[in-house]
């Protein structure tokens, strides 16, 4: 399948964003997409740290909110108050929740869906492609990522994956060159706890030079 983001570099999401400094940071490096993390049960969760006005107040045209099994209204809601352009859905959200999503949400917001890969060999993708602008595969964990694992990537040449995708899953500088192993290459890379020294406190030196390194 030809992929037309195959020849160009990656872009960059940096996940589970809890401090304001460290986001001006991000945003002066040019990182592509700042991810926040509205899953109550996850150490990275952002309303511990930032409300939704903060995050609305971030000057920056790629916000991504996650959520986990979470209702459509309260999405939405958040959402608006939040000033989120994506909404990610890590959870176990079915075609017809997104399709109820997608009439909620203003058309100008985007939705990225995770496929959560474990360890099984014969592993079938279950991609739904419906009401959604980009895939994100990420190793499937209880906490719903944020493991630092990384799953098989070898997996994905075998499947046919019809959206461009982010990858994510115990991303770093030692395994970002095993990328050029895939046919069809990410659009874009998501890192989140191999770079950062506690929950949501990240390394801002680690990630400018692992951006330089996707850059070259």
């Amino acid at each position: 399948m030809s992929n037309k983001t195959s020849t160009h570099k990656q872009l960059l999401k940096v996940c589970g964003l809890t401090a304001l400094d460290q986001i001006q940071e991000l945003i002066l490096m040019k990182v592509d997409f700042l991810g926040f993390i509205f899953y109550e049960k996850s150490p990275r969760y952002v309303l511990n740290h930032l409300s939704c006005a903060e995050i609305s107040g971030i000057d920056h045209q790629r916000k991504v909110g996650v959520f986990v099994n979470e209702t459509t209204a309260y999405i939405t809601e958040t959402a608006e108050k939040a000033g989120l352009h994506y909404i990610q859905l890590h959870g176990d959200e079915n075609e017809d929740f997104i399709a109820e999503l997608r009439e909620k949400l203003s058309p100008k917001t985007g939705i990225i869906k995770v496929i959560r890969i474990g360890n099984q060999k014969e592993e079938k993708l279950n991609m739904i492609t419906k009401n959604i602008d980009y895939l994100l595969f990420d190793t499937d964990s209880k906490a719903f990522g944020g493991t630092g694992q990384r799953f098989d990537w070898n997996m994905l040449n075998s499947a046919e994956i019809p959206l461009p995708y982010f990858l994510s899953g115990g991303i770093s500088e030692e395994n970002v060159s095993d990328i050029d192993k895939l046919i069809q290459k990410p659009l874009g890379l998501d890192i989140n706890s191999k770079f950062e020294s506690t929950p949501g406190n990240k390394n801002i030196n680690q990630i400018r030079k692992f951006k330089e390194i996707i850059s070259e």
